[in-house]
């Protein structure tokens, strides 16, 4: 391909730097002191940085070294940088809606409007491309290899939804590599000779296009050096751009940080600069105004706004404001209410991808944004007053069933004996415990307590627990996990008027806290007690629902009733299904919450966390641990039990974790990351010895489906190393033989999932009945 893309003029950074520079600038010792301290630990070889507000160039300065190998080159401020995905928004995103401004392209158009190619019938709007919610997957494959533009667009032609387009953001390369096309058929131009025409040029971005030449390449960041010796110095690190040719519409874009500003300041200026218009004021303000449909504002046209992937905002800049990463270890972001912006620009990647940014981009923009002095309050006020007025409030005020029960003054026990089933979990919002409040409410008599799983205190994390007497209320504790007793001894329960559960569940069919709840239930029935449910959050929501259900057959302490593996079920709503399904003749009380519906994860419900097990140390291993925890039957395998990072992490002294990373991220999994890591756990498998394996990042919770993400697993290590995959071994977990069997024939995910998806659609409605909160 012949490069039409470039007018390098080389050390244009010194003729385009703005007409003010401010030489003593607050924040310049403390982003030179973080900066300094990313290049000394190694996570990036150098940098360089440019932070302008209100016309003013605050701080321009580059660090440590260009290149590494083949030998050591100092940075400097003129040094030219492969952009990555910055391309999205300072090419692609401004190219279509140029041809929208012209008339040649509409936003709310299927896709095929422009590409009559297209294979899927699907409606993609092109609006949907620009903001990833095409439901397209993230990448065309690479494996096996092939070369050409022309190739690149034809299998991205090919391409299907994983999601109904409109469902759910999947960030996704294919969607600009498609964009890319329309510019092209729409304009007559090759999209690389069209940006360089109507959006390099005339902003003076002499440094900035696709392919760049011979010529300035001792002034290019070499990125990573390829298994086989290659050094990518001048060629595009991403791979499918790569083998497009170095042309895509989401990669491949070489630029400086003096171009990227003058690119900033554009937007900044509603699309002008110099006198030279670019896109209209209302473009630059419907691109950077939130798209994203049934989601939290979080996507503009190509910019992002406030998603995970929104680090280089930092802790100060308000949400009017935006930008775009890139993978190599590139950044912009632009903060309208201050008039300000920030470039990063770093080649982290070289000479080896294992380190990240992520952290030095959130650092700097904070530094950034506590310096300026140029705000529009009148704007700050707008977001203010938005935020008071949101339809949704950003945390509710959930009552639990022990909260309601206390704001009742304990009424519904007025004059019971009760044995109380609970741990540490069983809390008020204030975070007192419900033993103590019990034993000190008037007319009901506390007089014994029964344990779960790992104890009162939830940290013991052993085949058995003994019995014992609660120091502070002075009640006899009885545990129901010991090798000889699961079920509360009727003998104990004589003489006593109910038994009343208030644990925290965790909303995965193998948590053993629900069998604990199932078998106690059954002892109620059979003694004549009453039996009290004093509800709580499903802490990873209400609405989701996935995975295989249990069969005959496969009943455990770890499966104790027909659910599938993430049920969005509450433990009141399960005790329901549980005695009708069950047969139970149960005088049932289930106490309600207040406040809660469906939707609401726990960190949204303003309930103080617990860690529910010694495992579950926070929310987001809460939400892996459906489909991570299939797998923990393994002999031969960990699921992160004793580092620092259970249900995050799984590996084995026989996994390749680049390999398996490798490999699980072509299956496009939504709102995960996958990333190869070594662990050396100090208790449970692998005890002492360093093991290799994956680590899992969440960025998008709603999208994520971690069941699917789990048998995704499984499919992999069966296709990897099938003599180390012994399912028999973790049956119990999985549930459904006819699972076990479609991960032994070699299955991908997704098809184990459709085989079971009339199973989910008859569970949803025979636990309808039993759904006591709104969606």
């Amino acid at each position: 391909m012949r490069n039409f893309c470039i007018s390098f003029l080389g050390f244009a950074a010194l003729l385009t730097v703005p007409g003010h520079v401010q030489a003593d600038w607050p924040g310049a010792k403390y982003l030179d002191e973080q900066v300094e301290n990313a290049v000394q630990a190694g996570l990036t070889p150098g940098a360089v940085v440019w932070v302008e507000s209100a016309g003013e160039q605050l701080h321009f300065s580059s660090y440590g070294s260009r290149s590494l190998m083949p030998q050591r080159e100092p940075m400097t401020r003129e040094t030219i940088f492969d952009c990555a995905s910055l391309t999205k928004v300072i090419a692609t995103a401004p190219a279509i809606m140029m041809l929208v401004e012209q008339g040649k392209v509409r936003l709310s158009d299927s896709i095929k409007t422009y590409l009559t190619d297209f294979q899927d019938s699907t409606t993609i709007t092109v609006l949907q491309l620009l903001t990833h919610f095409s439901g397209l997957r993230p990448d065309v494959d690479i494996e096996p290899t092939w070369s050409g533009y022309k190739t690149g667009v034809n299998l991205a032609l090919q391409e299907k939804p994983i999601h109904p387009p409109g469902t759910r953001f999947v960030y996704s390369d294919i969607n600009y590599i498609l964009l890319a096309e329309i510019v092209s058929r729409s304009s007559g131009v090759p999209f690389h000779e069209f940006v360089k025409q109507y959006i390099f040029d005339p902003l003076k971005m002499h440094d900035t296009g696709f392919l760049p030449p011979a010529r300035v390449r001792e002034r290019i960041a070499p990125t990573e050096q390829l298994a086989d010796g290659t050094l990518l110095h001048g060629v595009v690190h991403d791979p499918s751009t790569r083998m497009m040719g170095g042309v895509s519409g989401h990669a491949g874009v070489f630029s400086t940080a003096t171009d990227l500003a003058r690119f900033a300041r554009m937007m900044l200026n509603e699309g002008q600069l110099d006198g030279v218009r670019i896109l209209s004021p209302l473009s630059v303000l419907r691109m950077t105004t939130p798209q994203s449909p049934g989601q939290k504002d979080d996507r503009g046209i190509g910019w992002d706004i406030n998603s995970p992937s929104a680090s280089p905002r930092g802790d100060l800049f308000t949400m009017a404001s935006y930008g775009h990463t890139g993978y190599t270890g590139t950044s912009i972001w632009i903060d309208p209410i201050s008039d300000s912006f920030v470039v990063l620009l770093t080649n982290r990647v070289h000479p080896q991808v294992k380190t990240s940014v992520v952290r030095l981009r959130s650092l700097l923009a904070s530094i950034t944004a506590a310096t300026l002095d140029h705000v529009d309050t009148a704007a700050v006020r707008r977001i203010r007053l938005g935020l008071e007025q949101h339809d949704v409030p950003i945390v509710s005020n959930v009552l639990s069933g022990l909260d309601v029960l206390v704001s009742e003054n304990f009424q519904q026990l007025h004059e019971k004996k009760i044995g109380l089933i609970t741990n540490h979990t069983g809390i008020d919002h204030l975070g007192r415990r419900n033993i103590d409040l019990l034993a000190e409410a008037k007319n009901v008599s506390l007089e014994l307590i029964f344990t779960p799983e790992h104890g009162l205190e939830g940290m013991l994390d052993q085949s058995e627990i003994a019995d014992g007497i609660d120091s502070r209320s002075g009640v006899d504790v009885y545990s129901l996990y010991r090798e000889n007793r699961r079920r509360p001894p009727v003998e104990l329960l004589q003489g006593l008027d109910a038994l009343v559960f208030d644990i925290q569940d965790i909303g995965a069919r193998f948590y053993t806290y629900i069998t604990t709840m199932g078998y106690a239930m059954e002892v109620a029935a059979q003694a004549g007690l009453e039996f009290y449910v004093l509800d709580r959050p499903n802490p990873i929501n209400g609405l989701t629902v996935e995975g295989p259900l249990l069969e005959d057959g496969l009943q455990s302490f770890i499966g104790y009733h027909s659910l599938p593996v993430r049920h969005g079920m509450t433990v009141g709503e399960l005790a329901h299904m549980f005695r009708e399904e069950r047969s139970l003749d149960l005088d049932l009380k289930v106490v309600s919450m207040k406040g809660w519906s469906r939707n609401l994860w726990f960190d949204e419900t303003g309930l103080p966390w617990v860690n529910p097990s010694p495992n579950i140390r926070s929310l987001d291993q809460a939400i892996l641990y459906p489909g991570i925890a299939l797998l923990e039957g393994l002999k031969n395998y960990s699921v992160g039990r004793g580092t620092d990072a259970p249900f995050q992490f799984t590996g084995a002294d026989w996994i390749n974790g680049p390999e398996l990373a490798a490999l699980l991220r072509e299956e496009a999994i939504p709102g995960i990351r996958i990333y190869s890591r070594k662990q050396r756990p100090d208790a449970s498998a692998f005890q002492g010895s360093e093991i290799d394996g994956i680590q899992f990042s969440i960025v998008d919770r709603n999208s994520l489906r971690s069941v699917q993400l789990g048998l995704a697993i499984a499919a992999g290590l069966k296709r990897l190393y099938p003599a180390q995959l012994n399912l028999e071994q973790t049956a119990k977990l999985i549930g459904n033989r006819r699972v076990i069997s479609d991960i032994n024939q070699g299955l991908d995910a997704r098809t184990i999932a459709e085989n079971y998806s009339d199973d989910i659609e008859a569970f949803l409605a025979r636990r309808r009945p039993f759904l006591t909160y709104k969606d």
